[in-house]
């Protein structure tokens, strides 16, 4: 066992469950598309790690995707509780820093992840700052459950209130490169990882068509 862990939350891929911002526009088929690509992206991104993994789904666990890793289910009633109970899990059974991501980022490499395991050396927290306002990374390597409480969760001053609230309890933290995240039309058109995938665009071109 590493002294190190990341925990890589998914949602389940669901007709008109993913995406649904995203799905007012290109419609549900057009998300669960995106969406798919975008779990590709992050398996990608994790697989030649070489820290432990363990992946939280949000309903049932897939066995086609992340093959030979842990996987598990989210517990809590949101999504500061369930990444609470993850971070908790991990330091109980012996892990020293551990990093949380999401699977809906486009541009998110190994690069982005070690750093954030790196920062957690000399730091207590690390943040992967998100464009619209929120995170796409946490790490910790000391558990505040703060950090997870009565929080605005997708709302633009999620990593500001988040920060302040650290500041005040002297809590050591760093943040790293930010990154956009894809919620809208708008966030996928302007992204790398859709002008560079045709076969998406053609996909998204066919439902429209």
């Amino acid at each position: 066992m590493s002294k190190e862990l990341v925990i890589v939350f998914v949602k389940n891929i669901k007709l008109g469950k993913v995406k649904t911002r995203l799905a007012k526009t290109i419609g549900d088929q057009g998300a669960f598309e995106v969406y798919s690509n975008l779990v590709k992206v992050t398996e990608m991104a994790t697989k030649d790690l070489s820290v432990d993994k363990r992946i939280y789904f949000s309903d049932a666990t897939v066995d086609t995707i992340w093959k030979n890793d842990y996987k598990t289910i989210q517990h809590g009633v949101d999504l500061g509780e369930r990444m609470k109970n993850a971070f908790k899990k991990g330091f109980e059974d012996g892990y020293e820093r551990i990093i949380l991501i999401g699977s809906d980022l486009p541009d998110i490499t190994a690069n982005h992840i070690n750093k954030g395991l790196e920062a957690l050396k000399q730091n207590e927290v690390s943040f992967g700052p998100a464009e619209d306002g929120g995170y796409y990374l946490i790490g910790l390597s000391k558990m505040h459950n703060f950090v997870f409480d009565n929080k605005p969760w997708s709302k633009t001053h999620l990593l500001e209130e988040t920060l302040s609230e650290l500041k005040e309890n002297g809590v050591t933290f760093t943040t790293l490169v930010t990154l956009n995240d894809i919620d809208t039309y708008d966030d996928l058109i302007a992204s790398k990882f859709y002008q560079s995938n045709i076969a998406l665009q053609e996909k998204i071109k066919q439902l429209h068509d």
